[in-house]
């Protein structure tokens, strides 16, 4: 089973022909309310891309409003175990405002809300889960108390510890020594490694072979629409280019290229062939609008 602990927004997205200035109002074209959340995002795309039959739960928290009964509704249509998410009393469900420009690009926002919820003793209590599990899959949406405990259980307990430390933030000394695969993006890469990242050319072997100095068995960097680059344990080192597409919405084409990546992992597949099957899913995803309603299916995947 993959179980994924995090976070589920609703996420409420408006179409914009280029980014507002500040001050600046602008005519968008459109406006749609699409489920989402880097946690549900990537419980849906493991459960959309896995290999038929692979369990996928998640552990989270949902406000008791509309959005929480239609957001729970969704991840079980998708085949999502929901069992281990709570409802909480009085709470609102986290929001994400996204603008989409015409490049395809994306602004966000986000508001927490039942996210914010998330606790350790949430997570001693979904034990069961972890220990049913293979693979334990984490962001940063939720508080970092609850992602600290859950890596630091599903570590002791054996099991593969995925990290996308996403929104970035500073880790816990320590922390990255219990993760198995960490899957970031260029400029959460920067920020953990301790570089800036603004540097226009940034080295991204250099900062993959930093993250795993500074603990991380395996690094996975995500770099858009310049592809993937891979430093794993076994001794592999390098650059998969992107496929290319034209690309409509980049809304969480990292969090399906996170769900494909591990749900090839999960079928045992080689990590360079994982990271095929990501991209492929991912390349597929951009060109569609939002966030699950973008995330293809393992049928519709062509290597």
């Amino acid at each position: 089973m993959i179980l994924i602990i995090g976070s589920i927004n609703m996420d409420l997205v408006l179409r914009t022909p280029r980014m507002p200035l500040p001050g600046e109002t602008l005519a968008g074209a459109g406006f749609m309310t699409i489920p989402g959340g880097k946690g549900a995002n990537q419980a849906v795309a493991c459960a959309r891309l896995s290999v038929a039959g692979t369990p996928v739960a998640m552990v989270a928290c949902l406000g008791d409003d509309a959005f929480g009964r239609q957001l729970r509704q969704s991840l079980r249509d998708n085949g999502v175990d929901d069992g281990g998410i709570r409802d909480i009393a009085g709470q609102s469900t986290g929001i994400a405002s996204i603008l989409v420009d015409d490049l395809a690009q994306n602004s966000i926002v986000l508001a927490a809300g039942a996210n914010g919820c998330v606790t350790p003793e949430q997570v001693e209590q979904a034990r069961p889960l972890i220990e049913a599990a293979s693979i334990v899959l984490l962001q940063l949406e939720i508080p970092m108390a609850a992602v600290v405990r859950a890596v630091e259980l599903a570590h002791a307990l054996g099991k593969t510890v995925v990290l996308n430390p996403a929104p970035a933030a500073a880790l816990p000394d320590g922390l990255l020594e219990k993760i198995d695969y960490l899957v970031l993006n260029e400029i959460e890469a920067a920020m953990l490694a301790g570089q800036n990242p603004s540097v226009v050319a940034l080295d991204i072997a250099a900062l993959a072979e930093r993250l795993r100095g500074l603990g991380a068995r395996n690094v996975v960097v995500t770099l858009g629409q310049h592809g993937v680059y891979g430093d794993f344990a076994k001794g592999g080192q390098g650059h998969v280019p992107a496929r290319a597409v034209q690309a409509v919405d980049t809304t969480a084409a990292g969090d399906t290229f996170i769900g494909g990546f591990i749900g090839a992992l999960a079928k045992g597949s080689d990590e360079f062939d994982a990271i095929a099957w990501g991209q492929a899913a991912a390349a597929i995803s951009v060109t569609r609008v939002g966030a699950q309603t973008s995330i293809p299916s393992r049928d519709e995947i062509r290597l």
